[in-house]
């Protein structure tokens, strides 16, 4: 689905990523681990057409993203779901408003989506937070909206930003199994993560492979994990 091919990035000279070289299947999850700073979110740019590699390529569902069109790309993208690590939310409109904004851009009919708007609130445990504005929300539920809306549009793919990075170990869990559910479903996903402990939790409930930055290159984390 995702396969970026000997791809290098560089950023204002300085060389960010070298040779990276990696192959998202349909239906695997996958760990990307590394120190802060490392270049985890970077990849995870790239994986989505944010950034465009200095060298090397990036095919998403077969096709080479720098040879797309801005429209192109957007309708790729409504095939990823994108967690950010920030969670960003507009903190006028209601939770479920925010959840539903994907639908919203990609001009579906968000009225008659309301029964899978509210099924997937409940699913993430939000069902009595739909009225509720963001800054009212804690830093889980942030994290667990902020998961809804990357897959409203039942995207193939997920990519995950330390979706679990400002949340306690018992959110973490909560929401890993969600992340663990999605992917029983067939979706893909990429989750990246500084939290070892986490990621061997993780591997007693689902067939992960674990990757690793180190000294700007891609590898596989061993079983010393």
């Amino acid at each position: 689905m995702i396969e970026l091919d000997n791809v290098n990035y560089s950023y204002g000279g300085a060389e960010l990523l070298r040779g990276v070289s990696v192959q998202l299947a349909p239906g695997t999850f996958h760990f990307l681990t590394g120190p802060s700073g490392a270049g985890k979110t970077t990849l995870i740019r790239l994986c989505y057409g944010a950034l465009r590699p200095t060298a090397g390529q990036v095919r998403v569902f077969d096709t080479d993203m720098t040879r797309l069109d801005r429209d192109q790309m957007a309708m790729i993208r409504r095939r990823i779901g994108v967690v950010h690590q920030d969670c960003q939310f507009l903190d006028h409109l209601p939770v479920a408003d925010n959840i539903a904004l994907p639908l919203i851009v990609s001009g579906r009919d968000v009225a008659a989506e309301a029964g899978n708007l509210a099924e997937l609130m409940k699913w993430v445990g939000l069902g009595a937070r739909a009225d509720a504005l963001p800054p009212e929300l804690s830093g889980g539920e942030r994290q667990r909206a902020a998961l809804a809306r990357a897959v409203i549009m039942s995207p193939d793919v997920i990519l995950a930003d330390e979706p679990t990075g400002n949340v306690d170990w018992d959110m973490s869990q909560r929401l890993l199994q969600l992340l663990v559910e999605l992917n029983r479903m067939g979706k893909t996903i990429l989750v990246a993560s500084h939290d070892l402990a986490l990621i061997r939790a993780a591997k007693n409930q689902v067939q992960a492979r674990v990757l690793r930055i180190s000294n700007k290159t891609l590898q596989l984390a061993g079983a010393d994990l």
